[in-house]
């Protein structure tokens, strides 16, 4: 299996950068792949907020993908994604024998300034093909979010 690992420096509060990528609605607006996500059960009781779960314990979705794999051909596939808020951490996996799974960081580094981090453990794809689309999805959280919060001039 390989180990994928991508960085970069986000100037915006980690609060809206973790606020940006945890809303599953956003992942297909940044994951290349990804064409499609639902849930596909309700939203559990956890997701109401940090005072109705322990601590550090995460909301735990379960959900349905469409993803266009390297073929062109879209495939659909049932997921799970784990949010844990005080960690700033978004984690999410697939079952089958690939056992596909992933890690998203966000990290506070100054007012104004994160630190965001993406890995990812597959066998599917290319390492420079995989380190690409890492690279492209940070590139775009990056460039969406620094956009929209630039004060105009």
């Amino acid at each position: 299996m390989g180990h994928h690992e991508a960085s970069t420096t986000v100037d915006v509060a980690a609060n809206i950068l973790f606020d940006y990528v945890s809303d599953l609605d956003n992942l297909p607006d940044y994951l290349p792949r990804l064409a499609g996500i639902h849930r596909i059960a309700p939203r559990p009781d956890e997701a109401q907020g940090l005072e109705v779960r322990r601590p550090k314990e995460p909301v735990h979705e379960e959900v349905e993908v469409a993803a266009t794999v390297p073929s062109g051909q879209t495939v659909h596939s049932e997921a799970w994604i784990d949010i844990v808020e005080e960690n700033r951490s978004l984690r999410w996996g697939a079952p089958g024998d690939g056992d596909y799974h992933g890690e998203l960081d966000v990290d506070f580094v100054a007012d104004g300034t994160s630190r965001l981090t993406v890995r990812l453990d597959t066998e599917h794809g290319t390492v420079d093909a995989i380190n690409s689309q890492l690279h492209e999805a940070l590139e775009s959280i990056k460039t969406k979010l620094e956009q929209e919060t630039t004060p105009e001039a």
